[in-house]
């Protein structure tokens, strides 16, 4: 059982990876195709399989936003996992919507030749709880396929800092995340900071488990 409910008009970082931390995406075909599913499964209407011919072209013909079960905010997704953040824009948008994402494992299955899940259990959701948090975990989604320098870390991999760092159309709804800046070049540089800043702490944290005293004083100082 989730610790929270999801309530339209809340926002939600939505992440999973692979069983096993296997890779789940294995060309850009596969990465292009689970995109793909993000803007076709998003909506109330009933959806049937997606043909592989029309992953050929990278084209984004987002439903209306009436006909939408959730509001895409951000997201990554990277060769092994994925990022989204989410508000729900109808009653269990996000259960329904991420249902029907699930259904990718059975189009890489037959097309890998391969049987069984693909990703680790049910997806993983923490509530965002304030405004604070909304633009952080905004800023690690969209850096979170780069370097500490900003560079992407691998090819296969596609998030949604281009949409908010140039005038790019995509999938997401970057209004309330976008419209707290000043220009695009502003939250760029928040986002690398705040990348930047997730990281060295990720790094402290380890060194902690570790049993690294002198990282220990760091903390308490």
């Amino acid at each position: 059982m989730r610790k929270h409910k999801f309530i339209i008009g809340e926002y939600y970082h939505i992440y999973n990876r692979g069983v096993d931390k296997r890779k789940t995406f294995l060309d850009q075909y596969d990465l292009n195709r689970f995109l793909k599913c993000l803007v076709e499964f998003n909506t109330k209407k009933p959806i049937g399989s997606i043909y592989e011919l029309s992953f050929q072209k990278q084209r984004f013909s987002s439903p209306t936003t009436k006909s939408k079960l959730v509001s895409i905010i951000a997201y990554c997704v990277n060769p092994n996992h994925f990022h989204l953040l989410l508000t729900p824009l109808t009653e269990k948008g996000i259960e329904k919507f991420m249902q029907r994402i699930g259904g990718y494992t059975r189009y890489f299955n037959e097309k890998h030749k391969r049987n069984g899940t693909l990703f680790q259990g049910k997806f993983k959701s923490k509530h965002i709880p304030d405004n604070n948090y909304l633009l952080r975990l905004s800023a690690y989604i969209n850096m979170n396929n780069r370097d500490s320098f900003g560079s992407p870390t691998t090819k296969l991999s596609k998030s949604s800092l281009e949409e908010y760092s140039q005038n790019i159309k995509g999938i997401c709804n970057t209004k309330i995340i976008s419209e707290q800046f000043k220009d695009q070049k502003e939250y760029l540089e928040f986002s690398l900071e705040a990348w930047k800043d997730s990281r060295e702490r990720k790094e402290v944290l380890e060194m902690d488990q570790l049993g690294n005293s002198t990282t220990k004083l760091l903390l308490i100082l």
